[in-house]
């Protein structure tokens, strides 16, 4: 069933509500974690945080998956950011949001492959080096069997929803499909069933940014300088394909940076937009690794949710959750087209999916900042579970 929304209107901040500070917890794991790539990772540490209560019947769980560049802290002001900043999507999860925490008992926890916490290629090895490149290769599939493991940990059979916009959408489709029976639910946001080429393309420039950074030396650079230029310039190019050219437009147009009038240099950013990339490149380098994002961005290359059934339809003939899909109309990375793919195959297959097309002019990012018509979607649909 497709709901159109209204346009996009300005967003309300939820500050007021946050669920205040929360401790980044550890599960560690002794239990092999068997590879798509057919190697072995063991052990294995997932890096996560909960918001809320678990109930007595452990029937109110929602595991929050993040995208590329998230990570466990979504919520609130954790013991373990070095920022002390509320988390990524600290809008939509506490008492009364989207992910009301006075009903819904909310986990989110950083993949296998991150670099906040869970293991990745800056982890030390069990020879006590850091793996680096010798990390084995990972996919969405092994990200959420990581998460299996740590639901198991929590004591929790079946989840109530699982949910995430991008590559967090990739894996809540992965639990739905590869694990059926521990799904009520399904938020799809702002993501696709599969990688497109010109996604793959887009990754592949901002990895091929990090190898030509000669301080990344083979992914051997823990202990010493960090590729930072190259990381910092794979991050600008993606942030491009998170927005869109309405809202670079409005946000920047052609205002010149701290100058009254073209200075005509290369030495210096010119453009207000060329500053902000600037910026967003610095930011990123401070608090991710190279060598995971090189890891992250191939597991979201290889994600075809049909590939292992043969057919899109035969891997979600599998499923038995109902689903909630939403996509925004700025949204070139994801285009609307690739949902309604997904939209229409369910529907085919007779399972409950309500789908919403938000009209937003903020591109990808829109899940995140939308937090309206992300309440109207995602919120009124929680309310009904």
């Amino acid at each position: 069933m497709l709901l159109e929304t209204e346009p996009a209107t300005a967003t309300r901040s939820y500050e007021a509500s946050s669920v205040g500070i929360v401790e980044r917890q550890y599960a560690q794991f002794d239990t092999p974690l068997f590879l798509r790539s057919g190697a072995v990772l063991a052990p294995f540490t997932l890096a996560y945080e909960t918001y809320g209560r678990l109930n007595a019947d452990h029937s109110n769980a929602i595991l929050i998956c993040h995208a590329l560049s998230g990570d466990a802290h979504v919520a609130g002001y954790s013991t373990g950011a070095p920022d002390n900043k509320p988390g990524w999507w600290d809008s939509a999860v506490g008492p009364g949001k989207i992910f009301d925490t006075d009903r819904f008992f909310v986990i989110c926890s950083n993949v296998i492959g991150g670099c906040q916490g869970s293991t990745g290629p800056s982890s030390l090895a069990p020879d006590g080096q850091p793996y680096a490149l010798r990390f084995p290769m990972v996919t969405i599939a092994d990200m959420v069997q990581a998460q299996r493991h740590l639901i198991d940990h929590l004591g929790i059979d079946r989840l109530l929803a699982v949910g995430g916009g991008s590559m967090g959408g990739m894996q809540a489709l992965e639990w739905a499909v590869e694990m059926p029976d521990r799904v009520g639910h399904v938020l799809f946001l702002a993501s696709t069933p599969r990688s497109s080429a010109q996604h793959i393309a887009f990754n592949e420039a901002g990895r091929q940014a990090i190898y030509a950074d000669p301080n990344w030396n083979g992914g051997n650079y823990y202990g010493g300088p960090a590729p930072a230029n190259g990381l910092a310039v794979a991050r600008m190019m993606a942030h491009i394909t998170y927005m869109s050219e309405t809202s670079l437009e409005h946000k920047f147009g052609r205002r010149l940076q701290t100058h009254p009038v073209l200075p005509y240099t290369l030495a210096e950013p010119e453009f207000a937009v060329e500053s902000y990339l600037s910026y967003q490149g610095e930011k990123f380098v401070r608090r991710f690794d190279a060598n995971s994002y090189l890891y992250i961005t191939k597991a979201i290359d290889y994600f075809d949710i049909g590939a292992d059934y043969g057919s899109l339809r035969a891997a979600l003939a599998r499923t038995t959750s109902d689903f909630l899909v939403v996509t925004f109309s700025s949204d070139w990375l994801y285009p609307a087209a690739h949902s309604a793919d997904l939209v229409r195959t369910l529907e085919a297959l007779g399972r409950n999916v309500e789908y919403r097309h938000i009209d937003a002019p903020f591109g990808h990012d829109s899940f995140l900042v939308e937090v309206d018509h992300m309440e109207q979607a995602v919120g009124s649909y929680l309310r009904h579970v």
